[in-house]
């Protein structure tokens, strides 16, 4: 091969192994669902079992309009989150069975502090930072089509 065409090859490679991922490319691919937040829809990817409760939206660059992700626990607790790794700002809710928002925090890329539910919780989601407030829905409010968890 002549060496400007080895040359160019190899630019092309490197360039391209050097671009970041699209958003698309990002996404983890677990199962998602259809969540209704008044006439809002949301769709979730479900991280219902470790590792994807563990792994969450770390590494993310960013979300989809109206994306997020549900975590679904085994158990109902005082369920706590944070931020190790992630590189956008989250919003996350809380939620009781029926699907009522017990309470939401704002959480900032790569902080290590607990953001906990205010009550024993199966359900979290987790959403760009501040999308809860721009829909006005906050604690009180209730959304729909939330899966069944395995209740033990």
């Amino acid at each position: 091969m002549p060496p400007m065409r080895l040359l160019a090859n190899c630019l092309l490679f490197f360039t391209a192994a050097a671009s970041p991922l699209p958003a698309a490319s990002q996404s983890s691919q677990l199962p998602t669902v259809q969540l209704t937040a008044g006439i809002h829809v949301i769709t979730a990817e479900v991280a219902a079992q470790n590792p994807a409760r563990t792994r969450g939206l770390m590494f993310r660059t960013s979300l989809p309009a109206n994306h997020g992700m549900l975590f679904i626990f085994d158990n109902k607790a005082v369920h706590c989150m944070w931020m190790r790794n992630t590189l956008i700002a989250l919003s996350v809710a809380f939620l009781e069975d029926d699907g009522t928002i017990v309470n939401i925090h704002d959480m900032q890329p790569h902080d290590e502090r607990s953001h906990c539910a205010k009550q024993p919780v199966r359900y979290a989601l987790e959403m760009t930072q501040g999308w809860f407030a721009q829909k006005g829905i906050g604690p009180g409010a209730r959304l729909g089509r939330l899966p069944a968890a395995a209740k033990q």
